[in-house]
This record gives C-alpha cells, structure tokens and sequence, in this order.
C-alpha cells in the first residue's frame, strides 16, 4: 500500500501499453491528498483519430473533476516551472512527449531532456511520471520506431535516479522497484 507521506519527490510509473500505468498514477495522485496538475504532452482529441479521441476521452473522464489539466505537448519543462506548491503533477506521458521531438537532432534532443531534468530537480512539489516501456518484444522495422525506442530507454535511464518511487506496471498490478533490491551496472 502507498502512504500518502512517502509520496515525496519524483516517481516514474512504466508499464507496457494498455497495463495499467496511467490508473496507478492516478492512484498514487490520488493518495496524496494533494491538488493535482494533470500535464498531458500528447495531442488533443480529434476527429481525424477516433482511436486517440475516444484514449483521451477515456483519460478525462477518469480524472477528479477537481483536477486541473495543463495541456503541455511539447512545451513540458516549461509546465513544470509554471507549477508552485502545493500540489502534485502528474506527466503523462513521457512517451508522447518524446514522439514531439523525434524531428530533433541529436544535439537539440539532448538539451530538451537536460532541460527536462533540471526542471524536475528544481520542482518544488512532487510529481508523478508515467511513461511507456518499449522494446519487450517486437524491435521497431522503421528507422523512426528505432530511435523513439532509443531515446526514450534513455530518457528513462537519466530520470530513474532523480525518483523516489519507480514503478513497474504489468497487468495493472503495480510492482515497486524501489524495494526490491537491483542492480545497477557502473558502465
């Protein structure tokens, strides 16, 4: 069970697609008595996508009416610099955040994810992540597919040690890295 104390810092939620990370965000928010900033960094429901339409829809109306939702896109260090206490900030999700910025060059995708980072170290409220785990199974035949692939492993990697809680997602159960013991290569 998660207390809403040990709620402090950063926690990175990761799950596959469709296992339940998003819903143990929202739990872990929801613990924590606090006034929640929903950042969203994927595009807005369209027409043109009823599949996107009707994950986004889903996604709002599962959200606390009392919830206030930021829709950030690309634009995420700057939503978390606007936020100041109280209050909790849930990202979801780094995935799509990443996919805004795969037209980058390596050089400008690296300032954006150290500009990421800095804003999160300076974040005076806590805040919880959700992003996506990929490459468990089929690797990506596209040279795009391979560097969201990439860019977000790293992404994910650079963050894990800025958290407090890190979470593993399968099958909407929760599994807390965190208290586990793992190993951590020094490479």
């Amino acid at each position: 069970m998660v207390e809403a104390e040990a709620l402090l810092g950063c926690h990175l939620v990761l799950g596959p697609a469709r296992s339940g990370k998003s819903r143990w965000a929202e739990y872990l928010a929801l613990r924590s008595g606090l006034a929640v900033t929903y950042l969203a960094t994927g595009p807005g429901a369209s027409a043109a996508d009823p599949a996107w339409m009707a994950r986004v829809l889903a996604h709002r109306q599962r959200r606390p009416q009392s919830w206030s939702t930021r829709e950030v896109g690309a634009a995420l260090p700057e939503g978390l610099a606007s936020l100041s206490p109280p209050g909790l900030a849930l990202v979801d999700s780094l995935g799509t955040w990443v996919a805004a910025g795969l037209e980058l060059d390596a050089i400008d995708w690296q300032q954006r994810c150290s500009n990421l980072y800095d804003c999160l170290l300076a974040l005076p409220i806590p805040a919880v992540l959700v992003s996506e785990q990929t490459g468990w199974g089929v690797v990506p035949p596209t040279a795009i597919g391979g560097l969201f692939r990439d860019r977000l492993g790293s992404l994910e990697q650079q963050l894990a040690p800025l958290c407090s809680g890190l979470w593993l997602v399968i099958a909407g159960r929760a599994l807390d890295l965190r208290s586990h013991s793992l190993a951590v290569p020094e490479i």
